[in-house]
C-alpha cells in the first residue's frame, strides 16, 4: 500500500479524484494486501466505518465534525475502508 494514499491532503474536489486515481492504482498493485479487496467487504467494511467516523476522529484527536462532511471525510472513508474491519 502507497503510504502517500494515506498522506495525501484533500482540499477539493480535484483533490478528490486524484485521490480517487491513487487509489484505484494503488489497488491494481497492491490489491491483494488490502484487507477488504473485494467490492462486498470494501462496501461492508464502508458502512461499518461511516457509523463510526466520528468516533475515530474523536480517538486520534482530529478537530473534524462527520457531521459536516467534506471532500476529505469522503477520501477518509474510502482510505479507512480498504483495512477497517
Amino acid at each position: 500500500m502507497e503510504d502517500d494514499l494515506f498522506d495525501f491532503k484533500i482540499s477539493s474536489k480535484e483533490d478528490f479524484g486524484k485521490f480517487t486515481k491513487m487509489l484505484h492504482a494503488d489497488f491494481l498493485k497492491n490489491g491483494n494486501d488490502w484487507e477488504n479487496n473485494t467490492l462486498e467487504s470494501f462496501l461492508e467494511a464502508m458502512s461499518a466505518y461511516c457509523g463510526d467516523t466520528q468516533a475515530v476522529y474523536k480517538n486520534n484527536n482530529e478537530n473534524k465534525n462527520a457531521d459536516l462532511p467534506s471532500w476529505e471525510t469522503f477520501a477518509d472513508i474510502l482510505r479507512s475502508s480498504i483495512i477497517y474491519e
